[in-house]
């Protein structure tokens, strides 16, 4: 399976009928779009190399402003993630909302949430270096699930509305970006009447899930998968708040191991970056 798909880099060679960009500009990639191949996760090629041929390269190749670091121009496809799951969970200004998992996707939602003016983002992740950077970003507050009453805690931050079976914590959307089955089910079992629920967070499984609480609560129930209309708007948000803090690790593509270890032993970090420098090769 191809890897790499969250990609900049510097244009080395274009075709005949490429117009949108030229030898030597600076790009973002985008990997995904649905009726061309995939770029990376799982698609014939990835970007874990030092030479990408891009085709449709007038749809896939976005430009990257001088002052912006390449290196921070790669958080644009997982911040175009997050921001594609923070649109999904409807939340109005005002709206008491909770991000479970940050992970570089749940912290692209709150780094989404708080640049539209949202100030009531609660996040719920174990991780201490995660936290950290979810108040980094702005969060209200950042709760431990090891050791906080997650549901308690979101109701003296956000209120309580009434329910038929005892009040609820008055949160009015969530992101659940942990892909952590009982995490979903346990949304479901205490959110508030009338709450939406943007589902990024990959469960590869069945979840039983109440169906009857979710139709006595009205609750809205979305999927969220790759992006925004408009690729380009992970981009402007990049250009317009300094979102470098979230690579918290970089290493070189032979240490690739290293931060797959990483991820799959702690996952005590912001992202990972892999880099590649063609001329070594």
């Amino acid at each position: 399976m191809c890897l790499g798909h969250e990609m900049s880099g510097t244009v080395d060679w274009v075709g005949a009928d490429v117009r949108s960009v030229g030898v030597g500009d600076r790009v973002v990639v985008q990997p995904g779009v649905d009726e061309l191949d995939r770029i990376g996760a799982g698609g014939p090629q990835g970007g874990l190399t030092p030479v990408l041929l891009v085709t449709h390269a007038d749809r896939r190749l976005h430009p990257v402003p001088d002052h912006l670091p390449l290196d921070v121009a790669a958080l644009a496809e997982p911040l175009a993630v997050g921001m594609h799951a923070a649109n999904q969970a409807e939340a109005r200004l005002g709206d008491g909302v909770a991000v479970f998992g940050c992970g570089p996707v749940g912290l692209a939602a709150i780094a989404t949430l708080v640049d539209r003016g949202h100030d009531r983002v609660v996040a719920v992740e174990p991780s201490p270096t995660r936290r950290r950077l979810a108040i980094q970003l702005g969060a209200q507050s950042a709760l431990d699930p090891g050791s906080d009453d997650v549901w308690t805690g979101l109701a003296d931050l956000h209120g309580t509305r009434p329910f038929m079976f005892g009040p609820t914590a008055a949160t009015s959307a969530f992101v659940e970006a942990t892909g952590v089955d009982a995490v979903l089910t346990d949304i479901i079992d205490h959110a508030g009447f009338g709450a939406t629920i943007s589902i990024v967070g990959l469960h590869h499984s069945p979840i039983p899930t109440s169906f009857l609480l979710v139709l006595m609560k009205e609750l809205t129930l979305r999927g969220s998968i790759e992006y925004p209309p408009r690729f380009a708007d992970s981009i402007d948000l990049l250009v317009r708040r300094d979102l470098s803090p979230l690579l918290t690790h970089r290493f070189e593509l032979d240490r690739f191991h290293d931060a797959i270890s990483l991820l799959d032993e702690s996952k005590d970090c912001g992202k990972v970056l892999v880099t590649l420098d063609p001329t070594q090769w």
